[in-house]
């Protein structure tokens, strides 16, 4: 059962995973949850300091490298494009629009690539950490609710 825990945070540790895989791998592995959901949180919140503060840093830097160099550049194209969007549509409420964009299960969308673009976007930490961790918490009720649904969906058939 540990084990299960484990590969649960993990899996929503994983940047475009997230924890909207790791809702769905809980409950098919028959994790309890609640401890599953708060597991899942943990482990998708708990890379964001890091991203906001060195990935861009990072990515920056290795942009020109040589193996690492296409896939650096296209995740720093993707966290200015993601910034450079969300700040176009939002306006004063950029912060109503990150816990949106982090919090609305999307392809592309999440925490990382939500506090990517914060970072890239010189957004103020505080603000957007708690911007990015409702958003967490509704991409969490929202996958866990989709994932009962076609479970249940499932059950019937």
């Amino acid at each position: 059962m540990v084990k299960k825990y484990l590969v649960t945070f993990l899996i929503s540790m994983v940047p475009l995973i997230e924890l909207r895989g790791g809702v769905p791998f809980a409950i098919a592995s028959g994790l309890p949850l609640l401890p599953s959901y708060i597991t899942c949180i943990i482990g998708n919140i708990l890379p964001v300091p890091f991203i906001f503060f060195f990935a861009r840093k990072i990515l920056v830097w290795g942009s020109d490298k040589k193996y690492i160099g296409k896939f650096f550049s296209w995740c720093l194209r993707k966290g200015e494009k993601g910034g450079r969007k969300l700040q176009k549509k939002a306006g004063n409420g950029l912060y109503v629009a990150l816990f949106l964009f982090v919090g609305i299960p999307l392809p592309g969308t999440g925490a990382w690539t939500g506090t990517l673009a914060a970072s890239i976007l010189d957004m103020d930490f505080k603000k957007s950490v708690k911007a990015i961790i409702a958003g967490v918490v509704l991409a969490g009720i929202i996958m866990g609710c989709g994932t009962y649904i076609v479970k249940f969906i499932i059950e019937l058939i």
